[in-house]
């Protein structure tokens, strides 16, 4: 079953941002951008997009699942590294059109798909004139080559 959402074009400004109706703004190609964070340390795991099946599967189960675009499908996340996102809370932003999943991270507690906590594991910098990007040397906790075969 999917949940049906509130429609926010029939809403007013102060309902959308002040009202208890859950109303996603899905974007023109149905995709609400999703922040997900850990709920033990608040750090930021990943950034990825659901549309309203994914959205919809999330509440329903408890479990994170994603609009995956570069396969076209729909992804629970962990469903084959065993790296589950258990949402603890899932908060919209002001005006509804950004979600964050507040989640605790089962496995190894690897968000990554290259094995890593978090997907943010490279810092941006200036090197002689050219934005280039370091290692913060967050540790892979497992091997992708083994775990997507």
């Amino acid at each position: 079953m999917t949940l049906t959402f509130a429609n926010p074009a029939e809403m007013s400004h102060a309902q959308l941002e002040e009202g208890t109706a859950f109303a996603p703004r899905f974007d023109a190609n149905g995709l609400i951008t999703a922040v997900t964070i850990e709920a033990s340390s608040n750090e930021v795991l990943m950034l990825a997009h659901m549309n309203a099946e994914a959205l919809s599967l999330t509440l329903e189960t408890g479990f994170a699942h994603y609009w995956t675009r570069s396969r076209g499908k729909i992804w629970k996340k962990g469903e084959t590294s065993g790296e589950l996102q258990k949402v603890i809370e899932l908060r919209t932003d002001c005006d509804q059109d950004a979600i964050v999943l507040v989640v605790e991270q089962t496995g190894r507690g690897a968000a990554c798909h290259t094995g890593r906590k978090s997907c943010f594991y490279r810092r941006a910098s200036v090197v002689d004139g050219a934005a280039m990007l370091e290692d913060t040397g967050m540790p892979i906790l497992f091997d992708p080559a083994e775990v997507y075969r």
